[in-house]
């Protein structure tokens, strides 16, 4: 859920949401095997560049067996934004192939959200979503009409998106 007291946080929502995921992996004692083979294909997958994703979302941390007191915080990125765009796909690939199911993403407040966020959805839509034959991303997400105005992240999103198959309600 987007909060708008946190609206400058970029990535806010999304990392609670997967946060909030890892850590209902964590508290399942079943998953111990799965959990480790989760781990090893994020490793495989993001290589040092998990770190990146475990200081958004710290549950992941604690899956990996990082200690995040203990990682080397490389801000020099010249766009972090896309480097944590593209882990966060990275990231849902390997979840939707290791669980063989395709990750479903509920927000709310959508109007309160920033535009980091929205771009990251963007491109999780593009991604693993609508764009592709093999959909390994649902997107289903919520906002206030008449919050918006023609300058909101949500707004321009939606009237600059022609994805093939998005379908908007009311």
């Amino acid at each position: 859920k987007f909060d708008q007291l946190e609206q400058g946080k970029p990535f806010n929502a999304l990392a609670s949401a997967f946060n909030q995921y890892c850590g209902t992996l964590l508290q399942n004692s079943e998953l111990t095997q799965l959990k480790q083979k989760l781990a090893h294909q994020i490793n495989h997958a993001l290589g040092r560049e998990a770190y990146h994703l475990a200081k958004l979302i710290p549950n992941l941390a604690t899956i990996l067996g990082l200690q995040l007191h203990y990682i080397i915080h490389d801000e020099g990125c010249i766009d972090a934004r896309k480097r944590l765009q593209y882990l966060l796909c990275r990231f849902v690939e390997v979840i939707s192939n290791l669980f063989a199911a395709p990750v479903t993403l509920f927000l709310d407040d959508l109007q309160w959200a920033d535009s980091a966020s929205i771009e990251a959805v963007n491109q999780l839509l593009l991604t693993g979503g609508l764009a592709t034959q093999n959909t390994s991303f649902f997107f289903l997400g919520c906002y206030r009409e008449g919050e918006t105005d023609n300058f909101n992240p949500l707004w321009t999103s939606l009237c600059n998106n022609n994805l093939v198959n998005a379908r908007s309600t009311e």
